[in-house]
C-alpha cells in the first residue's frame, strides 16, 4: 500500500561527516549504503534490502547552525499551497518550495514552536510502504516541544492527524499520541529533555539490547534505555558520533 498524504515518507540526516555517519547507522540499523548523484550535492542513500528508507547529506553552505540532525518529510498534495498554509498557521518557511530533478518538490518548514520538517511531493508514484515494524524502518515519530497542545492543533489542521491515546506521565506531563489515516504513527510531549523543539525518529530493530550494544561499539552514546514502553516494546535514545539525536525501538530477546 502506498503512503498516505499527511504521513511521513522519508527521513534525512544532515551531518558534519557523512561517511562516518553512514558507517555508524549501517552497523546500528543494518542499513546498506549507496552513493547517489543528485545534481549539486553529495547524497548517500540508506536501504533496507532494495528499498530506500533514508538519506544522509552534509551541510549546505547557507546553513549557519551546523548541528547534526534528523529531519522527516511529510507527503502533501501541493507543496506550494501547504507552505503557504504553514506560514498562515504561524509556522515558518525556511526554504521556499524547490524542485529536485527527477525526484519531486519539497520545502523546509517549521511549526510555530520551531520544530523543523519537510513538505514533499514526489514526481512519480510513491513506493509501496514496508511493514510498520520492519527492522531498519522508522517505526515511531516523537515531537519534543514547548506546547504540544498548540503543536497538535497545527498538525491536525494541516495534515488531518487524528488524536489517539494520551498517557499521563506524572511530573513529565501528558504524552499524546496521534494517528495518520487510521495508523498509529507517533506522539508528542512537552520538553522531552531537549533544549529546543524537534522531531525524534525511532528506528525499528530486532533486539533492543543487541542494538544498544552496537550503538556503543560504533562510537555513539546511549542516553536512555533500554526502557519498556506501553505495548510491550523497548526503546533506546541516543546520539550518533557526530551528535545527532536518534532512537531505537524493538523487542527484548533475553
Amino acid at each position: 500500500m502506498a503512503a498516505s498524504e499527511g504521513g511521513f515518507v522519508w527521513y534525512e540526516l544532515m551531518t558534519s561527516d557523512v561517511s562516518a555517519a553512514a558507517a555508524f547507522y549501517a552497523k546500528v540499523a543494518g542499513w546498506s549504503m549507496a552513493y547517489s548523484q543528485i545534481p549539486g550535492m553529495d547524497y548517500t542513500l540508506a536501504k533496507v534490502g532494495k528499498r530506500q528508507v533514508a538519506g544522509l547529506m552534509g551541510f549546505p553552505p547557507a546553513i549557519k547552525n551546523k548541528q547534526p540532525m534528523w529531519f522527516g518529510y511529510i507527503l502533501v498534495a501541493d507543496v506550494d499551497d501547504m507552505a503557504k498554509r504553514v506560514r498562515d498557521a504561524g509556522g515558518t518557511v525556511h526554504r521556499e518550495p524547490t524542485d529536485i530533478p527527477n525526484v519531486g518538490r519539497f520545502a523546509v518548514v517549521a511549526d510555530p514552536q520551531g520544530a523543523m520538517f519537510m513538505l514533499f511531493r514526489g514526481s512519480g508514484e510513491p513506493a509501496p510502504e514496508l511493514a510498520a515494524d520492519a527492522p531498519g524502518t522508522v517505526g515511531w515519530r516523537e515531537l519534543h516541544t514547548t506546547d504540544w497542545e498548540e503543536a497538535l492543533a497545527f498538525y491536525q489542521d494541516l495534515f488531518a492527524w487524528e488524536i489517539s491515546m494520551a498517557k499521563d506521565m506524572g511530573p513529565m506531563g501528558v504524552y499524546q499520541t496521534f494517528s495518520v489515516a487510521g495508523a498509529w504513527t507517533g506522539g508528542m510531549m512537552k520538553g522531552g529533555g531537549s533544549p529546543y523543539p524537534h522531531w525524534l525518529y525511532y528506528i525499528n530493530v530486532d533486539d533492543i539490547d543487541a542494538a544498544a550494544m552496537r550503538v556503543a561499539e560504533a562510537g555513539g552514546q546511549v542516553q536512555h534505555g533500554p526502557h519498556e514502553v506501553p505495548g510491550g516494546n523497548w526503546i533506546v535514545m541516543g546520539k550518533d558520533p557526530q551528535g545527532a539525536e536518534f532512537a531505537l525501538t524493538g523487542s527484548r530477546q533475553t
